[in-house]
């Protein structure tokens, strides 16, 4: 996979550097040839084209663009994609299987944890890095857990209550 990008004759590229690297994303093996510049959420949007992993700050305010990189959460609009070089990323379309969701994306819709929905991929995988480590947490653990990601519509109450009835079915699938 190549990212080409407009000329837009506004700068002089002849003498931009290209890193190739190799990457997972939801389990496909990637190669993409990336200027060092080039930022994750956008290697996903426009090289990938996944689109679900959105831009709402670029200053990881907001959340939206929360991705896991080797499981762990990551603001996309801020890291590099060469740093994601020899690393799986995990995006928001990786949560469910061919026929049936994820038991999060089955709690948000059952608990009504989403309005617009622009903050609900970036909620997602903050709570799926947070029950793989907390697999039981308390409404406060879950707060914090989503701490540092925004939604301007609901409150949080029904994201807060969408979490633990994942967290509720996923204890009771693995048991």
């Amino acid at each position: 996979m190549t990212i080409v990008y407009e000329d837009r004759g506004d700068e002089d590229t002849s003498d931009v550097p290209v890193n190739r690297i190799r990457f997972t994303i939801n389990g496909k093996k990637m190669v993409a040839e990336v200027e060092p510049r080039l930022l994750l959420a956008h290697l996903i949007r426009r090289g990938v084209g996944l689109t679900g992993t959105h831009i709402g700050c670029d200053t990881t305010n907001c959340g939206a663009c929360t991705v896991l990189v080797d499981g762990r959460p990551v603001k996309s609009c801020t890291m590099l994609a060469v740093q994601v070089d020899g690393r799986a990323v995990e995006t928001v379309e990786g949560l469910s299987g061919a026929s049936e969701l994820h038991p999060l994306q089955e709690g948000f819709k059952a608990e009504h944890g989403l309005q617009c929905g622009f903050c609900t991929p970036g909620m997602m995988m903050a709570a799926k890095a947070l029950l793989a480590e907390n697999p039981d947490p308390t409404e406060d653990e879950v707060r914090w857990g989503l701490s540092g990601n925004l939604c301007r519509c609901t409150g949080y109450q029904n994201i807060v209550k969408s979490v633990l009835w994942a967290a509720d079915k996923l204890r009771a699938e693995s048991s």
